[in-house]
């Protein structure tokens, strides 16, 4: 098992000494750009950092209080508008690679959670409440809300698809 763990590990710490590197580079040519790079990045991590942290906080907690049996009392074949809402907010609130959740929402499916509030959650996971405030400072909010409300309402037309589609 330890054998596989290491490659991921180290192509974390590779990228990090690569971002070095580069940074350490662009100081070693141009200085002044150098120094405006890393205070950018700065004021970058520092925007998304508190985001990090409350989502991570976040999921730590649902995933302590949530059993699958529990969710699935609310997402099954009678769910309705709670389980689409349900579907919605945790696909947002999630996080992680997406592979990272396939076994979880494999053994949800089993449990009788509909694939409609599968495809939903799925499509819901474009939203990164994480990137939220840098979108914002790239794109502005009008931007950011519109995006964000089409990608909720594309969720929506695409579990309801699936939907017409289960009962076939």
């Amino acid at each position: 098992m330890k054998g596989k763990e290491k490659p991921f590990a180290f192509r974390g710490k590779f990228f990090i000494a690569l971002a070095f590197v580069v940074y350490v580079v662009v100081f070693f040519f141009d200085q002044q750009l150098g120094l405006l790079a890393l205070q950018k990045s700065g004021r970058i991590l520092l925007k998304i950092l508190p985001v990090f942290a409350v989502v991570i906080l976040f999921t730590a907690f649902l995933n302590y209080v949530l059993k699958p049996k529990q969710l699935v009392k609310h997402l099954g074949e009678e769910s309705g508008v709670k389980g689409l809402c349900i579907a919605l907010i945790s696909g947002v609130l999630s996080h992680g690679p997406m592979y990272a959740w396939y076994p979880l929402i494999e053994d949800l499916r089993g449990h009788g959670v509909k694939d409609s509030l599968i495809v939903v959650f799925f499509y819901a996971r474009a939203i990164k409440l994480p990137f939220l405030p840098l979108m914002i400072d790239y794109f502005g909010l009008i931007f950011t809300l519109s995006l964000s409300f089409f990608i909720l309402t594309g969720a929506l037309l695409q579990g309801w698809i699936v939907g017409q589609l289960e009962r076939m």
